[in-house]
């Protein structure tokens, strides 16, 4: 009950204020437009004129007997070499039906070289990664872009990894391992 009574009282307030405020505003607007008027009389606009355009010289090219860069044999040859390198480049692909090998699983990053030892007349790198070591000879392969074992000698051990370029194709790309060594700290027992 207390409820409505508080819901009435609020109705009338607000339909009284409706009221009162219509009765403030006049449809006279003769004095806004005096006003209006005389602001626009007494102000000056000053702007500045616009300079005149630069007059437009085009370029004439005069190749004065040079090659001509638009010359249709050209293109034609560009074309032709772009076409004979992709050819040559696609002939570069991983082979995806070997079975992978343990170290193909590790970034090269994450593989250390840190040996290096001749074993039946062939090198055999020593690489380390997650504390375990793996011994490896040339023809083997190791890191996450197919990188095949290139040369092994005493500080360091070449690969070759197939890439993939911008343009989607296969692309050999050079990389190496070298030999850490073993960083040595303070000698232990020595007094002054």
């Amino acid at each position: 009950m207390r409820r409505a009574l508080t819901a009435a009282r609020l109705r009338w307030a607000a339909i009284g204020a409706a009221v009162l405020l219509a009765g403030c505003g006049t449809s006279d607007e003769s004095e806004l437009r005096a006003w209006m008027n005389s602001v626009k009389q007494s102000t000056h606009v000053t702007t500045q004129p616009v300079p005149p355009p630069k007059e437009f010289t085009p370029f004439v090219y005069d190749s004065g007997g040079a090659v001509e860069p638009f010359d249709p044999t050209k293109i034609l040859m560009a074309v032709a070499r772009q076409q004979q390198a992709r050819a040559s480049a696609s002939a570069v692909k991983p082979d995806l039906e070997r079975r992978r090998e343990v170290l193909e699983g590790f970034p090269l990053d994450q593989i250390r070289m840190v040996g290096m030892m001749r074993q039946g007349g062939t090198n055999v790198a020593l690489l380390e990664t997650n504390g375990s070591t793996h011994m490896v000879k040339v023809g083997n392969y190791l890191g996450q872009n197919f990188g095949v074992v290139t040369r092994i000698t005493e500080t360091e051990l070449m690969l070759k990894e197939i890439v993939q370029d911008a343009a989607g194709e296969w692309v050999e790309r050079p990389a190496k391992l070298e030999l850490q060594t073993v960083a040595t700290g303070p000698q232990q027992g020595s007094k002054r």
